[in-house]
C-alpha cells in the first residue's frame, strides 16, 4: 500500500512538472510583456510586433486587390483603364489609412491619444512638411476631378512633355518619346498650366510652317503640300473638314511662307516631334518634285581686298559627305519610320495582352 502512495505522489509531480515547451511559451509570454509606459500608454513588444503584422497584412491585401484588378482590366478591353487605376489608388489609400489606425490601437495607443500626435503633424506641416502635405492633396485632386489620367499626353509650362504613367503620393512619372522618366510634383499640375492633348479628343490638327520662293505658282505649291500630306500615313483624313489644307500665312523677307494644317490620328497625336519631322521630309521631297526652291536668306558682301593664299601640291579636296563604301545612298523618311515602329510595338504589346475571347485557359 505503501509503495503505491509512493508511485501516486511520483506521477503527480511528474505532470506538475513543466515540460520544455512550456517553459518556451512561458518565457516568450515575459518578452512579449516587456515593455514601457509612455503618456498613460503602456507599449510592449507585443503588441508593437501585432501592429506591424496588422500594417504588413493590410499591406499584403492592397497588393492582391491591385493585381486582380490589373487582369480584370487586361482581359476587359472595353474597361477604362483611367477609371482602374483611380479605383486602385484610392483602395490602397483607404486600405493603408485603416491599417494604420487599427495597427496603432493594436499597439495600445487609443484615438483619444492622437490628439498629441495631430498637434505634433500640425507643428510639421508649419515648419517643413506642407510641400509633401501639398503635393498628397493635390495627387488626390488629380484623381477625383479626373483631369489628368494615367495614359494621357500632356506638357507643361517647363516644357515637360509625355506620357502620364502612375500618379503617386508625391509625384506623377512622365515617359517621354525618348524613353526618359520625369518625376514631377503633383502640385505643379494643379497650380501650374498644362496642356493636356488627349483630355477631350485624341485627335489634334498640328501646322507645319514652309517657305518658298518669291514667283512661285500658289496652286504648284499647293498640289505639292497637299501630296507630301498624302504620302505621310499620320494624316486623319484626306478630305471632308479635317482633310489637309494649305494656308499662306505671310510675305517673309526673302520667301512666302505658307503652312500646312493636317489633322494627325490618335497613335501620331502622342509623338509630336517625329510625326513634324516626317511631314518636313515629305514636304522637302514633293517640292524637289516640282522644282519648287526653297529660298534662303540673301545678304550682299562686299570685299575690298582678297588675297588668295598659296595652295600646296599636296592638298586635297575635302570630301562633300559621307557616303557607304559601296558609294550607295539610304534614302527614306526615318522619323515616319520611328513613329510606325512605335505604333506597331504599342500594338503588339496590347495583343500579347491574355484575354477570355482570345486564351480561353486564362479564365480558369
Amino acid at each position: 500500500m505503501r509503495a503505491a502512495m509512493l508511485d501516486l505522489h511520483a506521477g503527480v509531480l511528474a505532470l506538475a512538472a513543466p515540460t520544455p515547451f512550456q517553459q518556451g511559451v512561458r518565457q516568450l509570454g515575459q518578452w512579449m510583456g516587456l515593455g514601457f509606459k509612455l503618456g498613460g500608454v503602456n507599449v510592449t513588444i507585443g503588441s508593437v510586433l501585432g501592429s506591424l503584422l496588422l500594417l504588413a497584412l493590410f499591406l499584403v491585401i492592397s497588393a492582391m486587390l491591385k493585381r486582380l484588378l490589373h487582369r480584370y482590366a487586361q482581359r476587359n478591353e472595353h474597361v477604362n483603364k483611367s477609371t482602374i487605376y483611380t479605383f486602385e489608388r484610392l483602395l490602397h489609400y483607404f486600405l493603408l489609412t485603416v491599417g494604420v489606425l487599427w495597427a496603432l490601437s493594436v499597439a495600445g495607443i487609443p484615438m483619444a491619444k492622437m490628439t498629441v500626435f495631430a498637434g505634433a503633424l500640425g507643428v510639421g506641416l508649419g515648419f517643413g512638411l506642407q510641400a509633401i502635405f501639398n503635393n498628397f492633396v493635390s495627387g488626390l485632386i488629380l484623381l477625383f476631378e479626373r483631369s489628368l489620367k494615367v495614359g494621357d499626353f500632356v506638357e507643361l509650362a517647363s516644357g515637360v512633355h509625355g506620357h502620364v504613367r502612375d500618379i503617386y503620393i508625391r509625384a506623377t512619372r512622365i515617359t517621354t518619346n525618348d524613353d526618359i522618366d520625369i518625376l514631377v510634383p503633383n502640385s505643379e499640375f494643379v497650380n501650374g498650366r498644362v496642356v493636356n492633348w488627349t483630355l477631350r479628343e485624341v485627335a489634334r490638327r498640328l501646322k507645319v510652317p514652309f517657305g518658298v520662293a518669291y514667283g512661285t505658282d500658289k496652286e504648284l505649291v499647293k498640289k505639292a503640300a497637299l501630296e507630301a500630306a498624302t504620302e505621310v500615313p499620320f494624316t486623319l483624313s484626306l478630305d471632308g473638314p479635317r482633310g489637309p489644307q494649305v494656308w499662306l500665312t505671310g510675305f517673309g523677307d526673302s520667301s512666302l511662307d505658307y503652312q500646312l494644317v493636317v489633322w494627325l490620328n490618335a497613335d501620331a497625336t502622342r509623338r509630336p516631334g517625329a510625326v513634324t519631322a516626317a511631314y518636313y521630309w515629305a514636304l522637302h521631297t514633293a517640292l524637289e518634285k516640282y522644282g519648287i526652291e526653297i529660298p534662303f536668306p540673301q545678304r550682299d558682301l562686299h570685299v575690298k581686298s582678297w588675297v588668295r593664299p598659296d595652295r600646296r601640291p599636296d592638298d586635297k579636296p575635302a570630301a562633300a559627305g559621307s557616303m557607304p563604301a559601296d558609294g550607295s545612298r539610304v534614302h527614306g523618311n526615318d522619323a515616319a519610320r520611328d513613329v510606325e515602329r512605335d505604333i506597331a510595338e504599342e500594338s503588339a504589346s496590347r495583343s500579347d495582352t491574355p484575354s477570355p475571347a482570345k486564351n480561353p485557359g486564362a479564365a480558369r
